[in-house]
Formats: C-alpha cells, structure tokens, sequence
C-alpha cells in the first residue's frame, strides 16, 4: 500500500488560523511604528522650522513677517521662511501658531491617520520648550 503525502484539511485550516492570529497581532503593532515615524518626520520639519526663525531673526532683529507670502508677509500661518518636506505636509499641518518680535511659537497639526488622542498638536517655542494637546506626555510623545 502507497503512503499518501500532503497535507489534511484540519492542518490546513490550522496554518490559516495561525497566519490569521500573527497578522492580527503585527497589523496593529505595524500601524503603531508608521505613526511614530511620520511624526519623528514632524519633529523634524518643527525644529528646521524653528531655526528658519532663528535665522529670520538674526536678519530682522524681529520674528515677526515669517509668515504668509513674500508679497504679504504675516506673522501666523504658513511659513514663507521655510519648505515643509512633502512626505510630512501630507500627514502634518506645520505653521507659526504665535509671533512677536522676541517670541514664537511652530506647531504641527495632526491629519487625517495620524491624528493620535495622546499626542495631538505638536508645538515648540523659542525657548525649545517642547509641548502636546493631547492625553500622553511630552517625553512620550516628543
């Protein structure tokens, strides 16, 4: 008598199940790590946007006008100082949320995905003081 070789339904329904309960488990862990690293890219943009300030000020003497268009400078809004990298202006709204002439404030607003209830907004001041909206901590979420 031939020995059969392959596999029965019940090992096949198993393997199925197990493939099942890995990808349910890495799926969200997945997720979780692509939001981390689009708002390490927001961090990023928020502290290129902050030295563009800098080096506004060093020119103005003022924060004031880094903001709106060159033809109509603003002091809150889009920057017009600084290019906001494409890959983080699709998932980061990134302006000057205050500006004065001895202080300023850059925010990063989350959107659409990547809108996260423990770390929310974004921002950062001139002193470098690092800050959320949201439920978690800075050192968290910073």
């Amino acid at each position: 008598m031939k020995a059969e070789r392959g596999f029965t339904l019940i090992e096949l329904m198993i393997a199925v199940a197990v493939v099942g309960i890995l990808a349910g488990i890495a799926y969200p862990s997945y997720q979780d790590s692509i939001r981390k690293s689009r708002r390490a890219d927001a961090k990023g943009a928020l502290m290129g946007l902050a030295n563009a300030m800098e080096r506004h000020f060093t020119e103005t003497n003022s924060y004031v006008g880094a903001a709106g268009t060159d033809a109509t400078p603003a002091n809150t809004g889009a920057p017009r100082i600084y290019s906001i990298p494409g890959q983080t202006a699709t998932f980061y709204t990134i302006t000057i949320s205050a500006a004065a002439a001895a202080t300023f404030t850059v925010q990063a607003v989350p959107t659409g995905a990547q809108n996260d209830p423990r770390c929310g907004t974004l921002t950062l001041a001139h002193t470098g003081a690092r800050g959320i909206t949201g439920t978690g901590s800075v050192a968290e979420c910073w």
